[in-house]
């Protein structure tokens, strides 16, 4: 069976793939936030994954307001990106793992999960910003099943049915018939707002006792719905909806291996971490 090795939650700000573009690593600016992923790099080396489960929400590239599914499974054979006017360079194609992909449609759906199956696919800056973070030389060396939340228009799923989807992903992904080692990646957040009255809005102490809660009491943050989450971390920080569902991929018990936190990047708290399965 496939062995879930761990997950890397983190930000996915546009800004960052125009600072990669540019080489800004060591910019004053960047510095802090890049300063964050040498030991990712390390730990990735150490696992060795062969898959990346990603959970992102679309920002309007493959999925816009007249077509908004709850939960998207990407089944095709390859994901490639496009111009979405951020000015971010497009990064050549992911290989999609076409039979996880069908493995966690049917484990899903098997779990009473409405999911959208997709056979074609473009992924946005939420996919492939953390990925080339994770992969700097944009080599891929693992395949991917890219799983997209609607966190874009109400009604929005719940934070304890995005806590219950990554559980039911995590078993699939235990249950399936490979030797194939797997990583999740959460993408998005954490808290910020980029429009209305509260745009600029940060809440770093809803941030940190968030990561926190993730290593310690998991379910923590399932006990606020949608609009509470977004009056604690504003309108765009409900994409810790995707933090929660890679976290409950690993069970109930996990060890912290890394985490940074630090802000602003373009008006955003950028929070990165990893976790792997308590020992």
């Amino acid at each position: 069976m496939a062995t879930l090795v761990g997950a890397v939650t983190t930000s996915h700000v546009p800004a960052i793939g125009r600072a990669i573009a540019k080489n800004l690593q060591a910019d004053p600016y960047w510095k802090p936030f890049f300063d964050g992923w040498p030991p990712v790099h390390r730990w990735l080396e150490q696992v060795k994954p062969d898959v990346a489960v990603v959970f992102y929400n679309d920002h309007g590239l493959n999925f816009f307001l007249d077509k908004m599914p709850t939960f998207a499974v990407g089944a095709a054979p390859e994901y490639r990106n496009a111009d979405e006017g951020w000015g971010i360079p497009q990064v050549p194609a992911f290989r999609g793992e076409q039979d996880l992909s069908w493995h966690l449609i049917e484990s899903l759906v098997g779990a009473e999960f409405d999911v959208t199956s997709c056979q074609e696919m473009v992924v946005d800056h939420a996919f492939t910003l953390p990925m080339a973070l994770m992969y700097p030389s944009q080599d891929w060396p693992v395949k991917v099943v890219p799983v997209c939340i609607n966190t874009v228009q109400f009604p929005l799923p719940s934070a304890k049915r995005c806590y219950a989807l990554g559980e039911a992903v995590g078993q699939a992904v235990r249950a399936w018939r490979s030797d194939a080692r797997v990583v999740v990646l959460g993408t998005g957040g954490l808290s910020h707002q980029l429009d209305g009255e509260r745009a600029g809005f940060i809440n770093k102490d809803f941030d940190l006792a968030f990561m926190e809660s993730l290593l310690h009491d998991p379910r923590w943050a399932t006990q606020f719905d949608s609009r509470q989450l977004v009056e604690k971390a504003g309108t765009q920080g409900i994409e810790l909806l995707m933090w929660l569902a890679a976290r409950a991929t690993l069970g109930e018990k996990v060890r912290s291996v890394h985490r940074n936190y630090h802000l602003p990047i373009s008006n955003t708290a950028s929070g990165l971490m990893v976790m792997a399965p308590a020992d």
